[in-house]
């Protein structure tokens, strides 16, 4: 596998394409915008490797154990993980999840200790007011970085392979 400076140079490498690509599939720098900032925030934050203790992981920081239960479930390079729109839509869920649990329980606390009330329904109206395109142009960058990670991930894996595979002649 690469290691983890290896996969940021690849981002970094791809990301003019990925500009070039969204704006001229989108038509449009805010949608483009997006597709980039997700490509790069999967590339180096919200990638495939927050299955295992990788530099990925690390740059969570202080929030780095919000992963744990996430590592704890998945193995390493599996197609929950790595897999093509399966592995960024489940990532996607797991931190939606966790969010939605922190609000949740900050939003109760606040009324125990507070007497704030609250009807939840600043919960999903936000949301219902993001355009569609834009969760969409956003998920595609998510999944743009993490493919390649994971192809990244699978072209040295094969290589290895095929180089291991090979016998040897005796000189």
């Amino acid at each position: 596998m690469p290691s983890g400076s290896t996969h940021d140079r690849l981002i970094w490498l791809f990301l003019p394409l990925v500009a070039v690509l969204s704006l001229t599939a989108s038509r449009s720098w805010q949608l483009s915008a997006i597709a980039i900032g997700a490509y790069l925030f999967s590339g180096f934050m919200f990638g495939p490797d927050l299955d295992i203790y990788s530099v990925q992981f690390k740059r969570w920081g202080p929030l780095r154990f919000l992963w744990w239960p996430y590592q704890k479930r998945l193995r390493h390079r599996s197609w929950l993980s790595h897999g093509f729109l399966v592995g960024t839509a489940l990532r996607c869920l797991y931190l939606l999840s966790i969010v939605a649990i922190m609000l949740i329980f900050g939003a109760v606390l606040a009324q125990t200790l507070w007497g704030l009330s609250w009807s939840g329904s600043w919960l999903t109206r936000p949301a219902s007011r993001i355009p569609v395109a834009a969760l969409g142009w956003g998920f595609l960058g998510l999944e743009l970085g993490a493919m390649n990670h994971a192809i990244a991930d699978w072209a040295t894996s094969r290589c290895r392979r095929r180089s291991h595979g090979k016998p040897r002649r005796r000189k």
